[in-house]
């Protein structure tokens, strides 16, 4: 059985600039029988934030196209991200629409999210990979 991850802008920051949950991620994506994807919204949100942290932008997508499909924002995937967004932002005040889009690709593939973000707490497709690993859930 093949697993599949959807990879969000925290966890491709971590993975990028090698932290401890960086290399847990990086565990993961090697394991046999993965597959990752990335949306093109999330690749937009890499790249600016290691361009704001005067980083090698050409590594990074280098980096993040290599080793995932990215999946492009077409109108469909857009739709359901906004109706996404809306109806988590009743609860999550900060939730961010690039996180509606990871999380509408996710569905869309019927895939895992691999993630750091707290925004994502609570949603069962997310697995949170952080430094405690009282917290790690990968399936």
């Amino acid at each position: 059985m093949t697993d599949k991850y959807v990879i969000d802008t925290h966890a491709w920051i971590e993975y990028l600039t090698a932290t401890n949950t960086g290399t847990k991620i990086k565990t993961l994506l090697e394991k046999n029988n993965t597959e990752t994807f990335t949306c093109a919204v999330t690749l937009a949100e890499v790249i600016s934030k290691i361009a704001r942290e005067q980083l090698d932008t050409e590594f990074a997508y280098a980096i993040v196209t290599s080793n995932s499909e990215i999946v492009d924002a077409d109108e469909q995937l857009s739709k359901q991200a906004g109706i996404l967004h809306a109806q988590i932002r009743k609860t999550k005040k900060d939730f961010r629409l690039a996180d509606a889009y990871t999380l509408a690709t996710a569905r869309l593939l019927n895939a895992k999210i691999l993630t750091g973000d707290p925004h994502f707490k609570d949603i069962k497709e997310a697995i949170l990979i952080t430094n405690n690993p009282n917290t790690t859930k990968p399936t």
